[in-house]
């Protein structure tokens, strides 16, 4: 009994192990990663290429799935290149089982003692995070000699002697058992490792450890399309597509495993690199017969998950908020800016209903766009439920304030929806209903104001989105424009109401509320250059508090 817990207790390290690594990863560089992800798609080769080194570095297939399935999600991959980069990803952590199939024990005292020195001396930054990958590596490595050890003794009881003795292989079954332990352990790759270590102990016979490894395989497609069941439409296509690929390796290998072992063991009498190397030759396989049918593959998985209808249905309700991209903070913001631009969007309607309303007095679109009010606040809610789900410790400083950034974002956003609606319940009772209209020379004057604010909003969301220095500077200096402007518009009503013009009588009260209220709305937009300004030291603190001040 004490040796089948040693047993159980190193494959739960090896588990444990391999999900800090495949965080410890993620955090360091997880934006790096994305961006060589996004420019190596231009070719399906390239994409593969892009797929083995972010694997090779990640030791996840899976979590590169979940990247790459949040691009097609976002529009920034079509679907035939995330899924050639899913072929490359295979490979990869195929690759990194060969690796720690070699005897690197030596190297796990080295790593784990770095690995903690690091991550205690400096917990919350990048050198940190890194010495947790360190960690990580080390309980790998001391998990897999653990194992061989635990099996060879365990392999020594006459009692277990019997049970191998009789053990029958069921190539359906052990498929099965693998899938299932890989979906278990979230990871295609310890799995791999633990039934390389058990046959190269003599826990299992290579017959049975050939077909968990095709399991295993299988399993982690399956994990795939699990864990993005919540996702929307496209997020979903990339693991059904690489799901198909496991099933067609599945099917061409599963015949080849006697051939394997009657042509291949003779030249590698290990049976741990034996099995590491069939998985190997499995991934490679499916990647060679497979690169030409990704676009194939692509046509087939969006006939059964089409992105038309679902779109249809989603109307304005969250569109990117991936569920299953919290596990990677830094794709989780991600994820939750591209929302927050959808909010963003959803403002820009209001905000072009509202002069529409203004100049045709058309009711009903008034009131349509008031519910469009109640979306925008959906989002801002759905925002930020999804930003307290992400990890503030796993972010590093400049995640940090993008997390923050976001937040203040979509406050703005819902407050100036809001005001919209404030504007359109006043022009609906002070103006339509009543059959009033502004003066021609005022009615110029919020032409120019909305003209500008549809500027600035513009301008707002770009800076949001890349952080640029130089158009947030451009973004304070349209401010300070519309700030006079508004002022001189208010002075040029009050010459007007001078000269008894009717339209400006009837209108006055309107007239000052509705330029002052697109004054706030436009202050609300500026306060995005704030935080970019700041962070790159060309705001001065004194200068930030007048700007609040006159807002």
């Amino acid at each position: 009994m004490k040796h089948l817990l040693n047993l159980l207790a190193a494959v739960a390290l090896l588990i444990w192990g391999t999900h800090l690594v495949r965080t410890g990863i993620l955090r360091v560089f997880g934006a790096n990663l994305r961006q060589l992800i996004a420019h190596s798609v231009s070719s399906r080769f390239t994409a593969v290429l892009s797929g083995i080194g972010v694997t090779a570095v990640v030791q996840s297939s899976t979590a590169t799935a979940l990247i790459v399935a949040s691009f097609v999600g976002q529009g920034l991959v079509g679907l035939p290149a995330a899924l050639a980069v899913m072929l490359g990803a295979d490979v990869g952590t195929s690759v990194m089982a060969v690796v720690f199939s070699m005897d690197l024990s030596w190297l796990s005292p080295l790593f784990i003692f770095v690995g903690v020195v690091l991550f205690i001396s400096r917990k919350d930054t990048a050198v940190g995070r890194v010495g947790r990958v360190l960690i990580g590596l080390g309980l790998m490595l001391l998990a897999l000699r653990l194992i061989t050890e635990s099996t060879t003794v365990l392999t020594q009881s006459p009692t277990v002697r019997t049970l191998l003795s009789a053990l029958t292989s069921d190539l359906l079954l052990e498929i099965f058992t693998g899938a299932v332990l890989a979906i278990v352990a979230y990871s295609s790759l310890a799995t791999v490792l633990l039934t390389a270590a058990l046959a190269g102990s003599g826990g299992i016979p290579a017959e049975v450890a050939l077909g968990l490894v095709l399991g295993a395989n299988l399993g982690s497609g399956v994990l795939a399309v699990l864990t993005t069941m919540k996702s929307n439409v496209q997020t979903r296509q990339v693991p059904l597509g690489n799901l198909f690929f496991k099933i067609i390796g599945v099917l061409i290998m599963t015949p080849l495993t006697g051939l394997w072992l009657q042509h291949v063991r003779p030249h590698v009498p290990e049976t741990a690199a034996l099995v590491v190397l069939f998985h190997l030759a499995f991934n490679m396989v499916v990647g060679i017969v497979c690169i030409g049918l990704t676009g194939t593959v692509a046509r087939a998985v969006q006939r059964l998950l089409p992105v038309e209808n679902a779109q249809a249905a989603a109307g304005t309700r969250p569109q990117h908020l991936d569920p299953s991209a919290l596990a990677t903070p830094s794709l989780a913001i991600s994820c939750a800016a591209r929302e927050a631009l959808h909010q963003a969007d959803v403002v820009e309607s209001m905000l072009l209903g509202l002069h529409k309303v203004i100049r045709t007095d058309d009711l009903q679109l008034a009131q349509d766009l008031r519910k469009l009010d109640d979306e925008v606040d959906g989002l801002y809610s759905a925002i930020k439920y999804y930003m307290t789900k992400i990890s503030r410790e796993a972010l590093d400083e400049r995640e940090g304030r993008r997390w923050a950034d976001i937040i203040s974002f979509t406050i703005n956003m819902e407050q100036i929806g809001d005001i919209i609606e404030r504007v359109l319940i006043d022009i609906e009772d002070k103006k339509i209903k009543k059959g009033r209209q502004f003066s021609e020379a005022g009615m110029e004057e919020i032409n120019e104001l909305h003209a500008r604010l549809i500027d600035n909003l513009r301008l707002a969301m770009s800076v949001f989105l890349n952080g640029s220095v130089r158009d947030a500077q451009k973004l304070l200096e349209e401010k300070a424009r519309f700030r006079d402007l508004e002022h001189a518009y208010s002075a040029t009503h009050l010459a007007r109401l001078s000269d008894n013009t009717v339209q400006s009588i009837e209108t006055s009260s309107l007239h000052i509320d509705l330029i002052s209220e697109l004054k706030r709305i436009n202050s609300l937009l500026c306060s995005v250059a704030y935080p970019i300004l700041e962070s790159a030291g060309a705001l001065a603190p004194s200068r930030l508090r007048a700007l609040n001040d006159q807002a």
